[in-house]
């Protein structure tokens, strides 16, 4: 079995919970209170930089030259592209890309990065392939859920028709041939890309959690 399929399996309980949450339920039902969603917006945004990032450490560290395009690529796509998408979302919501730049971002958010950052720095490079899947699959499988929920149009559909889109199941396929790659490469770390994933894993759901109750910090500077 791919290790990919294999670290599914083991996030089972964890997707479950995702596609469950009720930022996704009503999400797909386009039911969401605006002020959860622009909450999402701004703290992906703020996400998406270190998620970035991590691919780019990645590329540095990788050996062989096609994993370097992939991962260097896929950090310019995210930056060019993804990021790009946010900042329309984010003008259709009256935020202007210098607020976007200065918010702060809340706990989960913040334990989340730190955690890729920290993986990106510390971790092996099949640590971080493990690492950086739950986002890319996790996107993936809870629009493609939500999308089969949603009974028609309404302001949330722009949301999931990008994270089902060609593009970013291609983007998906991609992360996906890298970790399996990894865990070819380097069997003796399954159970260290299993734990980085399931860490991950748990962050994805909070991130939902977290947009939904709108987190923040309770006292700040």
């Amino acid at each position: 079995m791919p290790i990919s399929d294999d670290l599914l399996d083991a996030g089972e309980a964890l997707w479950r919970a995702q596609k469950t949450h009720p930022f996704v339920t009503e999400l797909a039902d386009g039911t969401l209170d605006e002020a959860a969603f622009r909450h999402w917006v701004e703290q992906d945004y703020r996400y998406l930089l270190d998620y970035a990032r991590l691919f780019a450490v990645a590329g540095a560290r990788a050996r062989d030259e096609a994993t370097m395009t992939t991962l260097v690529g896929i950090s310019h796509d995210t930056l060019a592209e993804e990021m790009d998408l946010h900042r329309e979302f984010a003008a259709d919501y009256g935020i202007a890309r210098e607020e976007l730049e200065s918010v702060t971002k809340a706990p989960t958010c913040e334990a989340y990065t730190g955690f890729l950052v920290r993986t990106a720095y510390e971790g092996s490079l099949a640590e971080i392939a493990a690492a950086l899947y739950p986002c890319a699959q996790g996107y993936l499988d809870v629009a493609a859920h939500a999308a089969e929920r949603a009974t028609g149009e309404h302001r949330y559909t722009p949301w999931l028709e990008a994270y089902t889109s060609d593009e970013f199941r291609a983007v998906v396929e991609r992360i996906r041939d890298f970790v399996d790659r990894c865990g070819e490469r380097f069997p003796g770390e399954h159970d260290a890309m299993r734990e980085a994933f399931l860490t991950s894993a748990r962050l994805e759901y909070r991130f939902w959690e977290m947009a939904y109750t709108r987190e923040g910090w309770e006292v700040d500077a």
